[in-house]
C-alpha cells in the first residue's frame, strides 16, 4: 500500500481501478519539399487550422449545453492560439525559407513557443502551456490525418491517472465511466481543477510521482477532499473508505431533504443562504439547489473573451433577466472587478509587477467613470424588474465609497433626464476584502447599506499569501486567528450600525467554518449553488447559542490548524 498527498482539486471519495492515460506524442518526419510544393503545404496547414477551429467550436457548444457557459469559455484560449498571426506567419515563413514539410515546421515552432512559456516565472501563465500544447496537438493530428484515442475507449468505471490532463481530456470525462482522476502536476488554478469541480468527480492534482507509482488496473482510493491517493490499499483501509463512501451517500440525501427549507437554527435564528454566480444561465442551478437569493453576481466575466466592451443595453438585458427570474429574492450585483487574476485586453491595462495590489476593481472604475457609469445605469434600469442591490469591490476607505456614490448619483440623474425608471432607493453595499476596510469597518458602516466580506482577497492580503502560488499555498489559512478576528470586527461594526453583513468568499461555503461564522453573528452566507443544501442542513441542526459558544472557543485558539481541527470535530458531532 502506498499513500500519496497532493492538492485537493474536487471533493468526494472514489474507489476503483486505475486507467493510465499516456501522453499523446507524434513522430513527425523531416522531409524536404520542392518550391512548387509550398502552396500545397500552405493549403494543408490552412485546412488543419480550419478543421481544428471547427472541432473546438463544436466542443464548446457541447460543453456549454452539458456543463455551462463558464466551462465552455475555457476553450476561448484555444481559439486565440489558432488566431495568433505571429505563429501562423512564422510557420509559413519558415516553410518557404527551409523548404521542409509543414507538419515538421509546425512541430518545431510549437516546441519553441512551449519552451518560451516554460521560462516564465509566473505560475498562472505557466499553466497556460496546457492550452498551447492541447491546441498544438490538435493541429498536428489534423496535419498528419490521425485519429485521437483516449477516454472514449473506457468501457467500465475507472480512475484516470495521467501526468497532466489537457482541457480536452478533462471535458471527455463527462461520461459515466470516469470515477475520478489524479495527475502528477497541476494546481488550484489549473483547468483540470476548475473542470473537476464542475463535473463533480473527485480529483487530486500535483501528486508529482503518481504516474510512476501506479500500474494499469491497480486499485486506487481517491479522497478529493483531503488530497490523498492510496495505491493498492490493504483490506482494512479499503473497508474503511467503503464505509466512508456509504456514509457520504446517506449524508448527501439528508442535505437534499432540506434544500427548500429556511436556514433556521433550532432556537430560532434565521440566516440567508445565497448563491454566487458569474453568468445569467446559472440561475436554474441556483433555484434547483434551494438558494434564497444571489449574494454575488460577478460581472467582470461579462467583459471577458471579447474584443469590444459590452453595451449598456447588453448589461441591462443580462441584469433584467436575473432580476426577473429571481424576483422577489435579492440579487446583489458586484460592479466591475478587473485586475489581479482577471485581465481584460480591451481596456489596455498595463502590465504590473503586483497586479493584485495595483490598478484594479473600484480603483479602475473611479479612474474610468465612462465605463463605470455605463454599468451603473444598466443596474439602475434593471432594478425596477426585481430586488436588485449593488456593491463595490475592493473599497479600501470611506473616500472611495463616497466617490463611487457620487458617480452613482450622476448615473441616476442621467436616467432621470432621459425619463428612464429606476429604483431610487436601491441598496448600496461594500465588499470588505482589504485589511484597511476591515479595520475601519465602523466608519464604512455609516455610509453603506450592507457589507459583504470577500474572504478570498481578505485572506491573501492579511496573511501576505499569493493564493495562486503553489509554493506558499500552505500559508493560505481561512481559519487563521488573524482572519477570524478581522471577520469578527467587521460583523460587530456592521451590527453596531444596524446593517447586515454577508460573506461571499470561499470561506462562506466551508461547512466546518460555517459553525464559527454563524456563532460570530454572520447574517448571510453566499457560495456555489451545490454547497447550499449542506449549509442549510448544518444550520438547521444546531442552536445559535451553541454556535456562539463554539465561536468563542475558536477565538481563543492560537493557530489556524487548531481552529480547523476544532471546527471539523464540532461538525462531525452534527453530521453523523
Amino acid at each position: 500500500m502506498i499513500q500519496l498527498k497532493g492538492i485537493a482539486a474536487a471533493g468526494g471519495i472514489s474507489i476503483g481501478p486505475a486507467y493510465k492515460l499516456g501522453s499523446e506524442e507524434f513522430i513527425v518526419l523531416r522531409e524536404a519539399i520542392s518550391w512548387d510544393d509550398i502552396p500545397v503545404q500552405i493549403q494543408l496547414f490552412e485546412e488543419a487550422l480550419i478543421k481544428t477551429r471547427r472541432e473546438i467550436i463544436e466542443l464548446q457548444k457541447r460543453i456549454s449545453l452539458d456543463m455551462g457557459q463558464e466551462e465552455a469559455q475555457i476553450f476561448d484560449a484555444h481559439l486565440l492560439v489558432l488566431e495568433d498571426r505571429m505563429l501562423i506567419e512564422e510557420v509559413i515563413s519558415r516553410l518557404k525559407k527551409e523548404q521542409l514539410n509543414v507538419a515538421y515546421i509546425f512541430s518545431e515552432v510549437l516546441k519553441k513557443y512551449i519552451s518560451v512559456f516554460l521560462k516564465i516565472e509566473d505560475e498562472y501563465l505557466k499553466e497556460r502551456i496546457a492550452d498551447i500544447n492541447d491546441v498544438g496537438k490538435r493541429i498536428l493530428r489534423n496535419l498528419l490525418g490521425k485519429e485521437k484515442k483516449g477516454l472514449g475507449e473506457i468501457k467500465e468505471k475507472a480512475i484516470i491517472v495521467a501526468h497532466d490532463l489537457s482541457p480536452s481530456d478533462t471535458v471527455a470525462m463527462h461520461t459515466k465511466n470516469v470515477a475520478a482522476f489524479v495527475t502528477d502536476i497541476g494546481g488550484k488554478t489549473s483547468h483540470t481543477a476548475i473542470m473537476a469541480k464542475s463535473l463533480e468527480i473527485p480529483a487530486v492534482v500535483g501528486l508529482e510521482i503518481v504516474t510512476s507509482k501506479v500500474n494499469p488496473g491497480d486499485v486506487l482510493i481517491v479522497d478529493g477532499t483531503s488530497g490523498v491517493v492510496i495505491i493498492n490499499p490493504d483490506e482494512e483501509t479499503l473497508n474503511n473508505y467503503r464505509q466512508k463512501l456509504e456514509n457520504l451517500k446517506g449524508i448527501a440525501e439528508k442535505f437534499l431533504s432540506v434544500k427548500d427549507l429556511a436556514a433556521v437554527t433550532t432556537d430560532g435564528r434565521e440566516v440567508m443562504i445565497n448563491a454566487n454566480i458569474e453568468f445569467p444561465d446559472e440561475v436554474p442551478s441556483v433555484k434547483l439547489h434551494g438558494s434564497q437569493g444571489i449574494g454575488l453576481y460577478r460581472t467582470e466575466f461579462f467583459y471577458m473573451n471579447r474584443k469590444d466592451s459590452p453595451t449598456e443595453e447588453e448589461h441591462y438585458q443580462a441584469y433584467k433577466y436575473v432580476a426577473e427570474e429571481m424576483n422577489p429574492h435579492p440579487v446583489i450585483i458586484r460592479t466591475l472587478d478587473i485586475g489581479g487574476d482577471k485581465f481584460l485586453s480591451q481596456f489596455r491595462i498595463p502590465h504590473e509587477m503586483q497586479p493584485f495590489l495595483g490598478w484594479r476593481a473600484i480603483r479602475f472604475c473611479l479612474a474610468r467613470p465612462d465605463i463605470f457609469k455605463l454599468q451603473l445605469r444598466a443596474i439602475l434600469r434593471a432594478s425596477v424588474h426585481g430586488n436588485l442591490k449593488l456593491m463595490y469591490p475592493m473599497i479600501s476607505g470611506v473616500e472611495e465609497l463616497k466617490q463611487a456614490n457620487l458617480l452613482l448619483a450622476e448615473a441616476k440623474e442621467e436616467l432621470r433626464k432621459k425619463g428612464m425608471p429606476f429604483n431610487d432607493q436601491i441598496e448600496v453595499g461594500v465588499m470588505i476584502e482589504v485589511p484597511s476596510a476591515a479595520v475601519t469597518s465602523d466608519i464604512l458602516a455609516k455610509e453603506a447599506d450592507f457589507f459583504s466580506i470577500g474572504t478570498n482577497d481578505l485572506i491573501q492580503y492579511s496573511l501576505a499569501v499569493d493564493r495562486s502560488n503553489e509554493k506558499v499555498a500552505y500559508l493560505y489559512e481561512p481559519a487563521h486567528p488573524a482572519v477570524l478576528r478581522l471577520v469578527k470586527n467587521i460583523i460587530d461594526a456592521a451590527h453596531q450600525a444596524k446593517i447586515k453583513v454577508a460573506m461571499c468568499g470561499e470561506m462562506a461555503g466551508d461547512p466546518s467554518l460555517a459553525l464559527i461564522l454563524l456563532g460570530l453573528g454572520l447574517d448571510e452566507f453566499s457560495m456555489p449553488p451545490q454547497v447550499i443544501p449542506e449549509l442549510k442542513y448544518i444550520i438547521r441542526a444546531m442552536g445559535y447559542k451553541e454556535a456562539q459558544e463554539l465561536a468563542s472557543q475558536a477565538m481563543k485558539l492560537s493557530t489556524g490548524t487548531e481552529v480547523e481541527k476544532f471546527a471539523q470535530a464540532s461538525l462531525a458531532q452534527i453530521i453523523k
